[in-house]
């Protein structure tokens, strides 16, 4: 006992220092000043590390005291994590979704994208030319949506919905409808986008069949141009998100039906990561929506503005998602 006491001394004596080193660069590094560690020192981690798992080999094959062994494990936990661990915390990874993730996802499903925009659009078409040739397709279309909405209202009336600046009771209830029924279609059309793209088609289809019954019903009472104004305000950034989660649907739908060479499981969750990332960005643009249609369109009451509001964030998105920029490896 004495000699293995004495062999465990003089282990601990022999390469304390480097322990203790190893563990004051981490505790610095851990206690948010890695800016503050010189090249040198960023540099000698992995070696000290590397000692501290040679250290820990030879004091477990030796038996040597217990209390040293954990506290080398304990040690070379820490170390490995530094090493191999990512060391981004929450604002590095929030602003790397924002800046690199989103619009690369969202420019890795243009394809799919541009198929939502034809789909809600032909959809949007074929509503307005229905119900413009007889109201009755109004009510099919629409069902309990219009809330009061609807051919047999005054024009007097559906004008007054467009400008209700105190929030009333048709405004307020149609602007919370528009946006809760716009993230559920979102969510489901990426959602079922595995059912081989079908129920995403759908989903947008009946997202465009209704704006053009709406915009057939206000056209037929010259209040075409009122309503742009009313819908675009938060209908650019809203419709764009839900096209968006068309598309992530999409996606996930056309790997399930052509996997190649991979398994349908495999090429689902191959794509699963650019749709995801795109949803997660959904959600962002959602709240702007919302934002927009509780408040903007609110208190905005002249059609001008409205439109140049709606159009500037049409843009924005557009240039945010699309605009060629350098790679990441490139900076």
């Amino acid at each position: 006992m004495k000699d293995l006491q004495l062999k465990s001394h003089r282990f601990r004596a022999e390469r304390e220092a480097d322990w203790r080193r190893l563990e004051g660069l981490l505790t610095r590094a851990e206690g948010g000043r890695l800016r503050g560690l010189t090249d040198e020192e960023l540099l000698e981690i992995p070696v000290l590390y590397r000692a501290c798992l040679s250290s820990l080999s030879v004091a477990r094959a030796t038996s040597l005291d217990a209390n040293l062994i954990a506290y080398l494990e304990g040690l070379a936990t820490r170390a490995y994590f530094f090493v191999y661990g990512a060391r981004t915390n929450l604002f590095e990874r929030l602003r790397a979704f924002f800046r690199h993730h989103w619009p690369a996802a969202a420019q890795g499903l243009w394809r799919e994208t541009l198929a939502a925009v034809i789909i809600l659009l032909a959809a949007a078409i074929v509503g307005y030319v229905l119900v413009g040739a007889d109201p009755d397709w109004y009510g099919s279309i629409m069902g309990g949506m219009g809330q009061g909405r609807d051919p047999t209202a005054s024009t007097a009336y559906l004008h007054k919905v467009l400008y209700d600046d105190h929030g009333g009771q048709g405004l307020a209830t149609f602007a919370v409808y528009l946006f809760t029924h716009n993230a559920q279609v979102s969510i489901l059309a990426f959602a079922l986008g595995f059912a081989f793209c079908l129920p995403t088609a759908l989903l947008a289809a009946q997202n465009g069949l209704t704006l053009g019954a709406l915009m057939a019903l206000y056209v037929s009472r010259g209040l075409g141009v009122e309503l742009g104004g009313w819908l675009i305000i938060h209908g650019a950034t809203e419709l764009f998100a839900s096209v968006l989660g068309a598309a992530a649907g999409f996606r996930i739908g056309w790997s399930v039906l052509f996997p190649g060479g991979r398994s349908r499981l495999d090429a689902a969750r191959d794509a699963a990561r650019v749709s995801g990332a795109a949803m997660a960005g959904v959600v962002v643009m959602l709240i702007f929506a919302g934002l927009l249609e509780g408040i903007g369109r609110q208190l905005i009451q002249i059609d001008g503005a409205r439109y140049a509001i709606g159009a500037a964030m049409l843009t924005l998105w557009l240039v945010y998602f699309y605009l060629p920029r350098r790679s990441r490896a490139g900076k």
